[in-house]
């Protein structure tokens, strides 16, 4: 089922639904009173939309003590709201310590996870999704990390991924390749696109001296994503889960006035649905 990401608003969930999406993922700030909770849980239900998960962004093993501890209660009180709320997922970025050895880091987020989120998403039935999202605080950035730790969880039905092919591309990797070696662990999924410079990566190499951006995000179908070839391993496996559009293409910018869209971004929305609703297959759809 098509979908975006977004922030939290009545307005917002109104146009996602006028214009025919059918899911969403949401921003939403789990520090609220239990009334206001309640009112937001009433405006999603009389949506009809399918909340597949919840945007948690952070470092759940922040080598600062003080900021982890407050990153992982930050974890704690949206896993509790989307048991609330009846959202499946959180998606976001696994943690890491900046320059320590790969098994070490791994080590630490099995032993955040096990001791402070497992017992929620046990609790609430809520998964733990990872983005691959290689600018933030992550090392589930692509196969290798995802392999490290699927195996250091021992296969726990508790993570999975939140398959973005974007980040894949201005990594050099090949999304659909890596789709398909790891779908079994995919459970949501953005939809979003890179488009590559090709004539400022020339020139600076992809450590640009003068910080120059040699890539950017942009709406499906305006970057270098096959997606013919990754809509196509998701009717292979038969995902049935949502795809959100996750809409970073700044010349639809700005986004949000306050916590709604503007009608400019709200453009980017419908022409990246005109676009999917051609390639995406009826059995994912």
């Amino acid at each position: 089922m098509l979908g975006v990401l977004a922030r939290y608003s009545p307005s917002n969930l109104e146009f996602v639904k006028s214009e025919g999406f059918a899911s969403m993922q949401l921003r939403i700030d789990p520090f609220q009173s239990d009334s206001a909770i309640a009112e937001i849980k009433k405006t999603i239900q009389r949506s009809g939309l399918y909340i597949s998960s919840l945007a948690v962004d952070g470092n759940h093993i922040d080598p600062d003590r003080a900021k982890r501890e407050k990153q992982n209660n930050y974890a704690r009180k949206c896993l509790e709201l989307c048991g609330e709320l009846g959202i499946p997922n959180i998606g976001g970025q696994s943690g890491t310590i900046k320059g320590a050895p790969l098994a070490q880091q791994v080590d630490e987020i099995v032993k955040v996870y096990t001791e402070q989120y497992f017992p929620l998403c046990e609790r609430y039935k809520v998964r733990i999704l990872w983005e691959p999202y290689a600018g933030g605080p992550n090392i589930a950035t692509g196969p290798v990390g995802w392999e490290a730790l699927f195996k250091a969880f021992n296969d726990s039905p508790h993570v999975g991924l939140q398959f973005d092919p974007s980040h894949l591309v201005w990594q050099f990797m090949d999304p659909v390749a890596a789709a398909r070696e790891f779908a079994s662990k995919i459970y949501d999924v953005h939809l979003k696109d890179t488009e590559v410079l090709w004539h400022v990566l020339r020139r600076t190499g992809i450590h640009p001296l003068d910080n120059s951006r040699w890539w950017r995000f942009r709406l499906p179908g305006n970057g270098l994503v096959d997606w013919k070839g990754f809509f196509a391993v998701l009717a292979e496996i038969g995902y049935k889960g949502a795809m959100n559009i996750e809409h970073e293409d700044e010349f639809y910018y700005p986004a949000y006035a306050g916590d709604n869209f503007t009608e400019n971004y709200k453009r980017g929305f419908r022409v990246a649905h005109d676009y999917l609703k051609t390639l995406v297959p009826p059995l994912v759809a």
